[in-house]
């Protein structure tokens, strides 16, 4: 921009300042919602228009948020975002831009969001005399006869000044001269040529050769100027020039004509004959884009189009036209050109802004993109519609003159549609219409709101016992639609009815597979099942759960061999034996092996089968009752000493078993099983029989004494008529042979006692397993001497001295100590004696063990049965004292299934095998070394 100096302005000068301000004020009653600039052109980059901010009342501190920028097609304008000035930032010339328009404005939009605005900004660039005046030629040659008249007239060619205004171009002057003279003239367009005029006849013997300067001068301050020399050559008389039909010609054209479209011909007619009567047309000072799109013929004078026409770029075209004969001499005429707009641009649009991704739960009426639509036919050609194409969730809103909103018209889901392709179809309002879409691509934004899922409702997990630690038993999986952090899962335990500190202990599950893992080797004897509670967790925030219950059941193997409870080793490892009546008939129940499994199911199902019999056909194994029945009466040659190894195997696969060896003893009372026990062999040792024979005279003597001594003191007693001494004689009695507990005490075996009593009859000592308590022995038949001097019963091995000729009487043992079809003990008693094997059918008969042992436990506990005595103890009473309690016995109801009865225990003592009890056979003895001593 050059400065304009402050001196006295020229006459256009001032006239432009007042036709300026007129101008303005015509446009801004035009654009009254418009934001209006004005500059002068080609200022510099970065030159301040305006402060853009502070005019659109916006506060400089919400610039950053508010992102206020320019919207347009080709952007001369930036916004400072910081200071909200509006800025120059491309070149801007008024002569490229708009040409020969007298008003030239830049208008353009500017967005602001947060909330979104759109304003409407309109620049006036105002013409800077930037551009000096020029001729098309130089030089230009003229051909006049001889014979023209003063005051014709010749066009020239005229100057273009791309300026407008006061400093387009204003006047033309011709150096001074005789011949010629300058008239200027304005064309329908508004341009001005010059016009050379004759003012003398020329002569051309006289100067055949003229040579002129034409100026032509611009309104600038200071004005520009251009010039061009004019030669003119004088030639001979050519009287006629050639006349147009008509000086002006008007024509429409549609812009859709093709190519090669006749649009008008010429005609011109010269009166001359001969060669000065040819015409040639051709144009005549015309600019570059008439000869784009016209083409003439010179010898017909017909235009036609050669290129396509653009309403939108011209909508009309002004051309001059020369008709020239043979002597140079020409006319001319003016041809109007109109061009009519046809419907021939589709709309357009611009996406100024997109909002994407965009959150799943933003609420309806979300704002999700600008859109801009421009057409550049005129009229009903250029009207512009939009629609959406298709089924979607969106609409659109028209906003602020040619803009539109999409926007959203309901909920979105990610999880449903992770994104939508929106096709948006603008349609003209042209016949036919014309139409335009663009697609926008709308991405939805994960949010945390949905939480994981289980594949299953319920979990649940079996698993054998004696895993090996660490092993994998189960895998949970839960499934979240989400994306990324929100739709990760970690899985952990929550809950479990486990104690917690022991929890750790026994399982874990792996975070991010959800693998559970069993930290020890489960014991189905110990834990059979346990629950917990698995929770799935996402990474959202906040974060997502669910809970799913596992349950896991441990199972058994067959990892416990059958343990045998009866019979049993004495304290010392002695081995006891049980005595059967001579007279006992066949089927008469001789003893039961008692054992136990701690397993479960098959596993716990015992069956008892005879290895090894001194006699086999003389007695029967119950299958599964384990009883021990006579198959025949005792013959006379059966020996009166019997031994049965038996084995007890469970049902598992492998089987395990467990031995037991049955000693019976065929006798009517203990005094016949005492020698016999002596005779029993011993080791083949000449020199330990000898010791053991030593030792056992060495006792018998001292026993035999101490009798002696002992029946002497209560002979003497016995006429003594105060009570009391055979009260004490009596507590002495009951002393304990052994009293002890088992080995293998701790894993349940019963502890045991023996009681002694010394009684006269028939001149024998016999020894009873009884319990005998004041109540039930008379005092009379019982010797009592100074309590003093007897052993402490408290001791193991304590004995009793005795007389072999004292004669005492005592009450027989009560010999009924077997069992009856309802009172068999073990974990296979049958009420009925099924030895099929059948599979027990409900779980009362599993809870039989428990309750045998438990009624012999409350009878050894009230001393009311023996081991002759009392029917419904298994003979245990007479091994297990009072300290026998169900707490030396495993629980083995949940794990034994006991075959084909319902039966339970009972304390009838008369009511086995339909017979009355007889003396003495219940009796049993230990046998082994200790007899001997």
């Amino acid at each position: 921009m050059r400065p304009r100096p402050s001196a006295e302005r020229s006459s256009p000068a001032r006239w432009r300042q007042v036709l300026l301000p007129f101008l303005l004020s015509l446009f801004r009653g035009a654009l009254p919602d418009q934001i209006r600039y004005s500059i002068p052109e080609e200022l510099a980059k970065n030159s301040v228009v305006g402060n853009l901010a502070k005019d659109l009342g916006l506060s400089v501190r919400d610039l950053p948020a508010r992102k206020l920028r320019v919207s347009a097609e080709k952007e001369y304008f930036t916004v400072n975002p910081e200071s909200g000035d509006l800025l120059v930032s491309d070149r801007i010339d008024r002569e490229q831009i708009c040409g020969f328009k007298p008003l030239c404005i830049l208008d353009f939009d500017t967005v602001a969001e947060n909330p979104l605005n759109i304003f409407h900004v309109a620049v006036i660039v105002q013409d800077i005399n930037d551009n000096t005046p020029l001729f098309k030629q130089n030089n230009i040659d003229l051909k006049i006869g001889e014979s023209t008249k003063p005051g014709k007239t010749f066009p020239l060619d005229p100057a273009l000044d791309s300026d407008a205004g006061p400093n387009s171009l204003q006047r033309y002057h011709l150096n001074d001269n005789e011949h010629f003279d300058l008239i200027e003239k304005q064309a329908p367009d508004g341009r001005k040529y010059p016009e050379l005029v004759l003012k003398h006849s020329l002569d051309r013997e006289e100067q055949n050769l003229h040579q002129l300067v034409l100026t032509a001068v611009d309104g600038g301050d200071p004005p520009q100027s251009g010039t061009a020399q004019i030669q003119i050559q004088v030639t001979d008389a050519n009287d006629n020039a050639p006349v147009f039909i008509q000086d002006v010609y008007k024509v429409s054209l549609q812009e859709g004509v093709p190519l090669g479209f006749s649009v008008l011909q010429v005609t011109a007619t010269d009166q001359d004959e001969g060669v000065n009567a040819e015409i040639t047309y051709s144009f005549h000072h015309v600019d570059e884009l008439v000869e784009q799109f016209f083409n003439l013929d010179k010898r017909t004078g017909e235009i036609t189009t050669k290129d396509n026409f653009d309403f939108e770029i011209a909508n009309s075209y002004t051309l001059s036209v020369e008709a020239k004969d043979h002597g140079d001499l020409a006319a001319y005429c003016s041809i109007q050109v109109e061009i009519l707009d046809e419907n021939d641009c589709a709309p357009e649009m611009v996406i100024t802004s997109v909002f994407t991704p965009l959150p799943e739960d933003s609420p309806p009426g979300t704002v999700i993109a600008l859109i801009k639509t421009r057409d550049r036919d005129s009229g009903e050609n250029g009207e512009v519609y939009c629609r959406i194409l298709g089924k979607a969730a969106f609409i659109l809103k028209s906003y602020s003159k040619n803009y539109y909103k999409l926007v959203t018209d309901g909920p979105l889901d990610r999880e449903e549609n992770p994104e939508y392709n929106i096709t948006i179809m603008a349609t003209d309002r042209g016949k036919p219409p014309l139409s335009s879409s663009i697609n926008i691509t709308l991405h939805i934004a994960d949010v945390n709101d949905n939480a994981p899922v289980f594949e299953q409702v319920f979990y649940l997990v079996h698993i054998a016992e004696n895993n090996p630690p660490g092993a994998s038993i189960a895998q949970v999986s839960a499934s979240d639609p989400d994306l990324g952090p929100n739709g990760h899962v970690s899985y952990s335990i929550v809950a479990s009815d486990l104690e917690p500190r022991a929890l750790a202990s026994y399982v874990s599950v792996s975070a991010q597979s959800g693998v559970v893992f069993a930290q020890r080797a489960f014991d189905h004897e110990q834990l059979r099942a346990f629950e917990l509670t698995v929770q799935a967790r996402d990474q959202g925030s906040p974060a997502l759960s669910a809970n799913v219950s596992l349950r896991v059941l441990v199972g058994d193997r067959n990892d416990n061999a059958p343990r045998v409870l009866y019979p049993a080793l004495g304290p010392d490892g002695s081995a006891l034996f049980d005595t059967v009546p001579r007279a006992a008939q066949p089927g008469y129940l001789v003893t039961k092996v008692v054992a136990v499994d701690a397993d479960s199911g098959h596993n716990a199902w015992l069956s008892y089968h005879v290895l090894q019999a001194s006699e086999p056909r003389l007695f029967s194994l119950g299958l599964r009752t384990g009883e021990v029945r006579t198959a025949r009466a005792l013959g006379d040659r059966d020996a009166a000493r019997q031994r049965l190894l038996v084995a007890v195997r469970d049902g598992g696969q492998p089987p395990l078993s467990a031995t037991a060896t049955l000693h019976l003893v065929f006798a009517d009372s203990l005094q016949e099983v005492l020698p016999d026990v002596s005779d029993r062999p011993e080791p083949s040792d000449p020199q330990a029989e000898l010791q053991f024979y030593l030792v056992v005279a060495l006792a018998l003597v001292s026993v035999l004494f101490l009798l002696a001594v002992i029946l002497a003191v209560a002979l003497r007693l016995r006429g003594s008529p105060s009570p009391a001494a055979w009260g004490c004689f009596q507590s002495g009695l009951r002393s304990k042979s052994g009293p002890g507990v088992l080995p293998d005490y701790s894993e349940g075996t019963l502890p045991y006692s023996y009681n002694l009593c010394v009684a006269s009859q028939l001149a024998k000592t016999e020894f009873n397993f009884l319990n005998v308590t004041p109540e039930v022995t008379p005092s009379q038949d019982l010797l009592c001497e100074d309590a003093g001097w007897l052993p402490n019963t408290n001791h193991e091995g304590a004995g009793v001295p005795f007389a072999s000729d004292t004669i005492l009487k005592q009450a027989p043992p009560n010999t009924d100590w077997r069992f009856s079809q309802a009172q068999r003990p073990g974990t296979s008693g049958s009420q009925n004696g099924d030895e099929t094997g059948t599979w027990p059918n409900n779980q009362f008969d599993t809870e039989m063990l428990q309750a045998m042992i438990l009624a012999s436990a409350s009878e050894a506990a009230d001393g009311g049965s023996t081991l002759g005595g009392g029917a419904g103890t298994m003979g245990l009473s007479a091994r297990y004292g009072p300290q026998f309690t169900l707490q030396h016995v495993p629980d083995y109801r949940q794990n034994v299934y006991i075959p084909g009865s319902n039966a339970t225990l009972t304390n009838a003592a008369a009511k086995r095998d339909g017979k009355a009890p007889t003396g003495g056979n219940g009796n049993k003895k230990k046998s082994g070394k200790k007899e001997k001593k």
